[in-house]
């Protein structure tokens, strides 16, 4: 059983940039896979990126080169820091664990034009 957290969602202007952590309520040494999802109004839930334990990831064609997904085991957190933000991006994003098993609340992404 794990708590999930995300914070630094917020507004942004096309181009700048923003870097989501999620705080997991215990080790997450023993996750072999977590990652971010984003679901934009009116759209369903998509896959973002995701990090094996060994630290392989995988990215959405849309985010590759611009997003960065990273894990610090020592500190129970999950990253996502997003570069040259478009207006696209905008959508609630989430944090999960375990292959979709836990959720975190989401935290908003808005990227102005």
């Amino acid at each position: 059983q794990v708590q999930l957290v995300e914070s630094g969602g917020g507004l942004v202007q096309a181009g700048g940039s923003l870097r989501l952590s999620c705080a997991a309520s215990r080790s997450i040494f023993s996750i072999n896979a977590m990652g971010w999802y984003r679901r934009a109004l009116g759209k369903e839930r998509e896959l973002v990126a995701f990090i094996s334990g060994p630290g392989t990831t995988t990215y959405a064609d849309s985010v590759k080169g611009r997003f960065t997904i990273s894990r610090d085991n020592a500190k129970n957190t999950l990253d996502l820091q997003m570069n040259s933000l478009k207006p696209e991006d905008t959508a609630v994003y989430y944090c999960c664990a375990d292959y979709g098993q836990y959720w975190g609340q989401g935290t908003q992404v808005t990227v102005s034009s």
